[in-house]
């Protein structure tokens, strides 16, 4: 398992290098100048004051030039200086992490736990009302937007229903460090996470009903039935741990996704999190920010794979005989 593991992290650091030249390359053949936007927020400068924000910047050298200079500061932990915020981008994306963080793996274990529960719950009783009920509930979670989902959410909770905030992360009035402080983010997030959640609840609930339908038609299920086994030992301690293999194995792989969902449902819920700061760079052209937050997102998907990888093996031994 450890040479299985080193291996793995070898091949992390490899393909966040390859990741790390082509978000550079991208960012800088796209269209616009973030010296020109920069002087748009200054109110205009002279050619002179546009070159000298240029050199200051680095941005006057050859590309190979420059992508060298990244990769450097990069392998040194400098991800760069933010041409907006006038500050280090490592310092904006600890600020902002957490918060994301927050939302991501709540949405990502709501999703997890409730869909897989309803996928085994509704694969037990075939043509039950909860089987079809996770049917239309997985139609609809697939079928709608995230971003509309959330919208729809906020009209429903500001207009009709104005029981839990629909933007923001924290109260102004609430002291920081208390109890309280901890409600207010609890009610601030239940929004955020049922929007991001309601795709991938849909996703795991159609999986594990599926997963687990096909166990349950196994030779050694047929035989714990047959030795007299209780139905609840026969579904949770056989036959579940065989079914949630590709649950957990999608997870892994989904994580990446519900990271780039998270920048629509922190725009829409004017969550303080990345998501909110690489919308803002996009438009203010501040390609270090941005690229901090690509390298630190792609850094965060290769630490969750290689977790999800080692629970795979611990999950199912055979594979860690191998």
């Amino acid at each position: 398992m450890v040479k299985s593991l080193s291996k793995r992290i070898g091949n992390a650091v490899a393909l966040l290098l390859a990741v790390l030249i082509l978000n550079f390359t991208l960012i800088h053949i796209a269209p616009g100048d973030p010296v020109e936007v920069l002087a748009g927020e200054m109110g205009g400068a002279t050619p002179e004051l546009l070159a000298e924000i240029r050199a200051s910047f680095g941005l006057d050298q050859p590309f190979h030039v420059q992508l060298l200079t990244y990769l450097g500061n990069v392998l040194q932990g400098d991800l760069g200086y933010s041409y907006y915020y006038d500050m280090p981008v490592t310092n904006l994306i600890l600020e902002r992490i957490g918060a994301t963080l927050l939302l991501v793996v709540t949405a990502l274990l709501f999703a997890l736990f409730i869909g897989t529960a309803l996928g085994i719950a509704s694969a037990q009783k075939r043509n039950s009302f909860l089987s079809h009920l996770v049917t239309v509930i997985s139609l609809a979670g697939f079928s709608a937007p995230v971003f509309w989902v959330g919208i729809m959410l906020i009209l429903l909770f500001a207009v009709a229903i104005p029981i839990l905030p629909v933007a923001g992360m924290v109260s102004a009035d609430t002291p920081s460090g208390s109890f309280a402080y901890i409600l207010d983010v609890a009610r601030h997030l239940v929004l955020p996470v049922l929007t991001l959640a309601s795709i991938y609840l849909a996703f795991y609930s159609r999986l594990s009903r599926a997963s687990m339908l096909e166990v349950l038609e196994s030779d050694y299920v047929r035989t714990a039935r047959a030795k007299g086994l209780s139905r609840f030992l026969v579904v949770y301690k056989h036959a579940l741990r065989n079914a949630i293999l590709p649950v957990v194995t999608f997870a892994g792989l989904q994580f990446a996704q519900v990271i780039s969902g998270a920048v629509l449902v922190e725009t829409v819920f004017a969550w303080p999190g990345l998501g909110t700061l690489a919308f803002e760079s996009i438009l203010r052209r501040d390609s270090p920010t941005l690229l901090g937050i690509l390298f630190f997102s792609a850094l965060l998907v290769l630490i969750v794979n290689i977790l999800i990888d080692i629970t795979y093996r611990l999950i199912d031994p055979r594979i860690s005989a191998k």
